[in-house]
């Protein structure tokens, strides 16, 4: 009985054989994408942003105010790619100041490929003074002395436009690593990819069945809300601020 018991359960110990079946199949892939229409500029890479201005002689260096309303809304002109390829655009209001450009330009132009890419710049250098007094200093005493200029930026700004004969996933890698590192909310996008934000926008908005958006409620003045929202939400309704 003991026999029989072991010879019946010695398939236990078999070791397991695993079968692989090669099966020969048709694979449809993409042809790769032409640039013969893409021509590169003379100079390919971004060159080195100032970071002072520089004022005829005998010019004094003007004073501002924040002007934060350099910053607050979208931006109306340099919000479409001229290139129709890629590049980093702005989701907030925000300043760079001359470090920033200088990362830009280190990080792009360490990782692109000049013999195949082209990237240019779409913001000013920077142009509006900051003031700051000195640390320890009494109030009073007039403005403070220029401490550095920035460039401010609207959202929907681009900062830098890429371009060449590549496809979006080569240069996703070092766009994104510079959308990071900006002082405000950025990211790393396409021509394609703009344009289809913008008509998924629109199809939303049609097929919105909710009639009171916070449009309609800002301009009717529901339950009061001009008491307690902002000035520029009767204009941009929460979109900016």
């Amino acid at each position: 009985m003991l026999l029989a018991t072991i010879h019946n359960s010695t398939w236990l110990l078999r070791p397991c054989v695993s079968f692989t079946q090669q099966i020969a199949g048709m694979k449809r892939l993409m042809p790769p994408r032409l640039f013969d229409h893409i021509e590169l500029p003379e100079k390919v890479k971004l060159p080195f942003v100032e970071k002072v201005p520089v004022y005829p002689a005998g010019v004094k260096p003007p004073k501002m105010t924040k002007n934060i309303i350099f910053m607050r809304g979208p931006e109306p002109i340099h919000n479409q790619f001229i290139y129709k390829q890629y590049g980093v655009v702005a989701l907030c209001g925000g300043r760079l100041r001359s470090g920033h450009f200088d990362m830009i330009r280190m990080t792009i132009n360490r990782k692109m490929d000049p013999s195949k890419m082209f990237a240019v710049w779409r913001v000013d250098p920077p142009w509006q003074p900051l003031t700051r007094k000195g640390q320890g200093k009494r109030m009073g005493g007039g403005k403070g002395p220029i401490d550095h200029y920035v460039t401010p930026i609207k959202g929907g700004r681009v900062i830098i436009e890429l371009g060449g004969k590549i496809e979006f996933e080569e240069a996703l890698p070092f766009l994104s690593e510079v959308a990071h590192k900006l002082p405000f909310k950025a990211i790393a996008t396409s021509y394609e990819k703009m344009e289809e934000e913008k008509v998924l926008e629109k199809e939303l908005e049609a097929k919105n069945i909710n009639p009171y958006t916070a449009e309609y409620v800002i301009r009717n003045n529901m339950g009061g809300c001009h008491r307690w929202i902002s000035r520029y939400d009767k204009l941009w309704f929460f979109k900016y601020y």
